[in-house]
């Protein structure tokens, strides 16, 4: 004789411990839910106005400079170690995670125009108006001992930019001329010129090492090669270029903040047009900065906003400002990937979330898995209007919003103005010229 029982495993429908969500039995069928469509779209519109009501991007600010900061600098081995130099030539150095100031003095006589870690991080390079680059230790001096550099080089001409290579023991520097120097000569080893009165920023590549880009007074961005003697290629622009930076992930890309309100993303083997002219500024930009992985940077300007792009998108994704901040200096995007850091003429610098309504600090399983699952809803709808809405609207200083609106007011009756010339004269005589092309003027070998 058979008996047929109906038996369960308790692992199904049992709590490991009470505090254990309880198990409920789901069934994916479609056909048993025909409204998963809908409530998948409530919850991704639930999921991006909670993110806009969580973003509060201000973490702190550390102030103590008695003038304006005038640059930054990130150590390539430790987070939460950050140096400052500011327009009286007064370096700082900062603790980050606890938003104080470890050691202060007085470095350069007049302004502290460029700062410089080693890759080692255990010292960093600085130079000021008063025609010296001094290399000085990060750890604190001992007791009694007083603030005094390591190292010494006096220049023939005023510097005002430094950028160390990331593996030898060298750097270049930037002001009448480009001049490669190395830590054991009191001489540059190395000094190239083309045609130009001075230069205003200078960085290596920290991929292709060799490399070495430049902004010049003539509105041009010049590469060098350190194997050769002379520059390789020049690409003059329509207004100047006040900072360069080359994404850390892809050797050929750099980005550049332009004086006409925009950034430019270029490919070093195709300098004729740019990649990607990125648009959102209202004033000149000033400063710009690459996250470590390569798929954001950050720039500040004289709009007084701190702007976050996609390395592939025209537009940006997020603005930072406050009611205090004035114009911008510098900016620094942390090695963590997680905070952004910006120096402004008003003596501060403050700390900002990279991701504005990211939650700090250790996240439960459960809470990571609800971030992941409304990631992924919103991904899913992004295109919606009401969601693409909801996501892209930020509230902006009237300053900016009024600027923009000046702005678009200029371009709609620069287009307007066009198509009726080329309406009203011969087939080709008024070619159409695209965005990209329209700020480069030539390109030199």
């Amino acid at each position: 004789m058979k008996v047929k029982v109906l038996s369960r495993n308790p692992d199904y429908y049992l709590r490991e411990t009470k505090r254990d969500i309880h198990k409920v039995p789901r069934n994916y069928d479609p056909s048993l839910h025909p409204f998963e469509g809908l409530r998948e779209y409530t919850r991704a519109l639930n999921a991006v106005k909670l993110e806009r009501v969580f973003a509060k991007p201000f973490v702190g600010n550390l102030d103590g400079h008695q003038d304006g900061v005038s640059c930054l600098g990130k150590n390539p081995q430790h987070l939460s170690l950050l140096v400052s130099g500011s327009y009286d030539g007064e370096v700082r150095l900062w603790d980050l995670p606890q938003q104080k100031c470890v050691r202060n003095f007085r470095a350069h006589d007049g302004y502290v125009r460029g700062i410089t870690f080693l890759p080692d991080g255990q010292q960093f390079v600085t130079v000021g108006d008063d025609k010296t680059i001094k290399i000085w230790k990060t750890d604190l001096p001992d007791w009694g001992e007083e603030e005094e550099p390591t190292n010494t080089y006096i220049s023939k001409s005023v510097i005002v930019g430094v950028s160390h290579h990331q593996k030898e023991p060298m750097f270049a520097t930037c002001g009448e001329v480009c001049q490669v120097w190395e830590e054991d000569r009191n001489e540059p080893i190395r000094t190239f010129q083309w045609g130009v009165d001075s230069l205003h920023d200078v960085s290596f590549n920290p991929i292709e090492t060799h490399l070495l880009a430049t902004c010049a007074s003539d509105r041009s961005i010049i590469l060098y090669d350190t194997r050769d003697t002379g520059p390789v290629r020049k690409v003059i622009m329509r207004l100047r270029c006040n900072r360069l930076c080359w994404n850390p992930m892809e050797a050929f890309i750099f980005t550049c903040a332009n004086e006409d309100y925009n950034l430019y993303t270029f490919d070093t083997r195709k300098l004729k047009q740019p990649l990607k002219v990125h648009m959102d500024h209202v004033s000149a930009v000033t400063t710009v900065d690459y996250s470590p992985t390569g798929q954001e940077f950050v720039s500040g300007g004289y709009d007084k906003s701190v702007r976050i792009f996609e390395h592939g998108k025209n537009h940006s994704r997020d603005v930072y400002h406050t009611k205090r901040m004035q114009r911008l200096t510098c900016v620094l995007w942390s090695m963590d990937d997680k905070y952004i850091l910006c120096g402004s003429d008003e003596m501060n610098i403050r700390m900002w979330k990279a991701r504005s309504a990211e939650k700090l600090g250790v996240l439960r399983p459960r809470e990571r898995s609800a971030l992941n699952y409304s990631e992924a809803l919103k991904e899913k709808f992004v295109s919606h209007p009401q969601i693409r809405r909801i996501a892209r609207h930020r509230q902006i200083p009237k300053h900016i919003y009024h600027a923009q609106k000046e702005l678009r007011t200029i371009k709609l009756k620069q287009k307007r103005k066009e198509a009726n010339r080329r309406a009203h004269s011969k087939p080709g005589t008024v070619p159409f010229v695209s965005e990209k092309k329209q700020h480069v003027v030539e390109e030199q070998e």
